[in-house]
């Protein structure tokens, strides 16, 4: 009875560490997989969405990205400007699982709700003030966590829920985030509800949102901007 008790423990363990290996990006079974943008290449293997370049080619270069330390415009409707590096523009980070993003903040600046639906979010800020937040899904009841961060202050956004950061000081605001996948992937909230091609049909916005077809015509006749 007891080895059947200690059979049912062990496989249990092993679902759940399973579980948690399955919550982020694949483990790489090599050193490295720098991404190759030319898929015609004999030499390319398909790893994680990206074809490997030959290791023997790779060098420094394809594990750097320079700039991050120069300020972004934030001249747009929002007041904030994303930086990604991610496995589009730093092909290096091919299987390694991680990214990072320079987030820059006019005063009243906003980093919309949005969502990564592939990592987890950990926020540091660089200068400035910002009150952030994250909500919770459905089954925990849409409960709302925010806190309000200064220089050196850490934040993390659970994978997946909808989060938001806005700049509530007087001066411009900096923030770094890492994410834990390679290509976390963004969904602006408004952006994907109000501005997706083709519109949803208004009839279901007007039901969901609990208003009337007049204000989801209005809104879906909005321009949309994506700082991302």
């Amino acid at each position: 009875m007891k080895g059947v008790y200690f059979l049912i423990s062990t496989l249990a363990i092993l679902a759940s560490a399973t579980f948690l290996v399955s919550a982020s990006d694949p483990g790489p079974l090599q050193d490295f997989c720098v991404a190759l943008n030319d898929t015609k290449s004999a030499e390319a293997v398909f790893v994680n969405g990206k074809f490997c370049k030959d290791p023997k080619l790779v060098n420094a270069n394809d594990f750097f990205f320079s700039g991050l330390q120069n300020a972004r415009n934030t001249q747009n409707p929002l007041g904030s400007n994303v930086t990604a590096v991610n496995v589009d523009n730093l092909l290096g980070l091919n299987t390694l699982g991680i990214s990072l993003a320079r987030i820059d903040f006019a005063p009243n600046g906003l980093n919309p709700p949005h969502t990564h639906p592939r990592a987890t979010e950990i926020l540091v800020v660089l200068e400035g003030t910002l009150y952030v937040g994250f909500v919770t899904s459905n089954g925990d009841g849409n409960r709302l966590f925010t806190k309000v961060l200064n220089k050196g202050d850490v934040f993390v956004f659970p994978i997946g829920l909808i989060h938001f950061q806005l700049n509530v000081g007087k001066v411009n605001a900096v923030a770094f985030a890492g994410l834990s996948s390679q290509n976390p992937g963004v969904i602006t909230i408004a952006k994907a509800v109000f501005g997706s091609q083709p519109p949803i049909n208004p009839d279901v916005l007007a039901k969901a949102f609990q208003v009337d077809d007049n204000v989801v015509d209005y809104l879906q006749k909005q321009f949309w901007y994506d700082n991302n």
